[in-house]
């Protein structure tokens, strides 16, 4: 393999080590607690297209995803609507939000998404494991991790034992021997005072206090960072090719996952480690705490999959990335550009005046060249906006083509439009994930397709209302009244109508 990727670990470019023509591929998913927004996609985004880009050099790509369903943010959110009686209930309408919104953005499956609530009786397996081997304490029916136990701990984050900072709840400290020692395993459920920091809204009654399992410790709940050790080593084995992530989890989430698994298999937890960059809004991270968010059903409902996708493919995975105007007209114009040419490409080819006996060096010079632009700048890091350039060089020769050859009135050259149609679909439909080849010329998929994102936008204005923002769910039946779609509203949920 000759692709080069930025591990954290060693702070530079490496080769991407594979053992097989199987790759393992983890990759730390969402905190089911809200709406998953641009920032969250972003992630998903430049693993699928890692994921896509495995697969299209040949390799088999055993992608894991996890998503969090136990925590004090989900929590917090009991009660908020008359059906969200539990913990389980509101991670359960999250979860489901989540997936949809991965499924509108033409994320490729992961071979499983598992949930924490699945995997505790693995998790306190785990850390049985640690503690007979000393790398863990119990303590007042919580158990800690301690770090000094562990030599290599602060590789990931570059940082020294001595330059540490206290991990974990003020309220900890007189549990724990070192202050930067972090829990696996907390005695009772969740803090009071952890409820009311994240509450979105008041609400009467009394605070929930989240799920709690039985341990031979207590009944509790487990850490936070031992859940992804446990689902990651569950499904993909005790060593990972490629662990991928936010930039912010590097210290202490990421850190304390090698940590605790390399300290209970004794084997190397990930051989390379890949962050993604964060999404700005403006000066400040995309974020649902701070209110600056784009939701994904919003984005999609508003510019489509399409121009979403060619968004993200306009930076690379390691630098941050900002959402502006400016920036999603960049990525409408660049989307126009190559469907324009795809379009072009595939009406040429199919035309009668495409010929066996026809050839245009130049067509078909810039053909292999720019598909290997493409390759060669994948390979680079996963460099996808050079990669995106390739593309549009490539359309542009394109039409170059067929505009000299009308006029001229000469034929043109099928093999070469043919060999450009290919390269459109593998490389911006397989690897990028963009419509082009298999939908592009179907009406039948294409009134599939309208469907598809008038129901994804119905959902989204359901969810709006069931949030009592009545305002925002009128607007969104009034834009689709603007475009042609009638929407009925009834007992048995809403109905529409194409007028136009």
């Amino acid at each position: 393999m000759t692709l080069s990727v930025t591990d954290t670990l060693r702070g530079e470019r490496v080769e991407l080590a594979v053992d097989d023509e199987t790759v393992l591929v983890y990759v730390c998913g969402l905190t089911v607690s809200d709406d998953a927004h641009l920032g969250h996609a972003r992630l998903w985004f430049h693993a699928d297209v890692l994921h896509r880009w495995l697969a299209f050099r040949g390799y088999d790509v055993r992608h894991v995803e996890n998503v969090t369903d136990v925590n004090e943010k989900i929590a917090a959110r009991v009660g908020e609507r008359p059906a969200w009686e539990t913990e389980a209930d509101v991670a359960r309408h999250y979860t489901q939000s989540v997936l949809d919104d991965m499924r509108g953005l033409n994320l490729k499956r992961a071979e499983v998404y598992p949930r924490v609530s699945e995997h505790v009786p693995e998790i306190v397996s785990l850390i049985e494991t640690l503690i007979e081997g000393g790398y863990a304490y119990e303590s007042d029916g919580s158990v800690y991790f301690d770090v000094t136990t562990f030599e290599e701990y602060g590789a990931l984050s570059n940082q020294s034992l001595s330059d540490l900072e206290a991990q974990g709840d003020p309220e900890e400290r007189s549990e724990k021997r070192n202050p930067a020692d972090f829990a696996l395993w907390k005695a009772g459920g969740v803090d009071p005072e952890a409820i009311r920091d994240h509450r979105k809204h008041d609400h009467e009654g009394d605070l929930p206090t989240g799920q709690t399992w039985e341990s031979p410790w207590s009944e509790g709940r487990p850490g936070w960072h031992v859940e992804c050790s446990v689902m990651s080593t569950t499904h993909l084995g005790n060593t990972l090719d490629v662990h991928v992530g936010g930039r912010d989890l590097v210290f202490p989430h990421h850190e304390n996952e090698i940590a605790q698994s390399e300290a209970a298999t004794g084997e190397t937890f990930a051989r390379r480690w890949l962050h993604v960059g964060l999404l700005q809004m403006e000066t400040e991270k995309m974020s649902s705490s701070l209110g600056n968010f784009v939701t994904v059903s919003e984005a999609l409902a508003e510019y489509g999959v399409d121009v979403v996708r060619s968004f993200y493919l306009g930076a690379q995975y390691r630098g941050e990335q900002t959402f502006s105007p400016d920036a999603i007209e960049e990525a409408e114009r660049r989307w126009d550009r190559l469907r324009r040419a795809y379009r072009t490409a595939v009406e040429a080819c199919d035309d009668a005046a495409a010929l066996a006996s026809a050839s245009d060096e130049t067509l078909r010079t810039a053909v292999d060249d720019e598909r290997a632009a493409f390759e060669s700048a994948m390979d680079d890091d996963l460099d996808v906006r050079s990669a995106y350039n390739a593309l549009l060089a490539l359309g542009t020769a394109v039409n170059s083509h067929v505009e000299e050859r009308d006029a001229a009135a000469e034929p043109y050259d099928y093999r070469g439009l043919r060999r450009a149609v290919e390269t459109f679909e593998e490389l911006g439909g397989d690897v990028f994930g963009l419509s082009l080849g298999e939908s592009a010329d179907s009406a039948t998929e294409g009134v599939e397709v309208a469907d598809n994102l008038v129901e994804l936008i119905l959902d989204v204005r359901e969810r709006e209302r069931e949030a009592g923002n009545y305002d925002r769910a009128d607007d969104l039946r009034d834009r689709l009244a603007e475009i042609g779609v009638d929407v009925e509203d009834s007992d048995d949920g809403p109905t529409y109508r194409f007028t136009e």
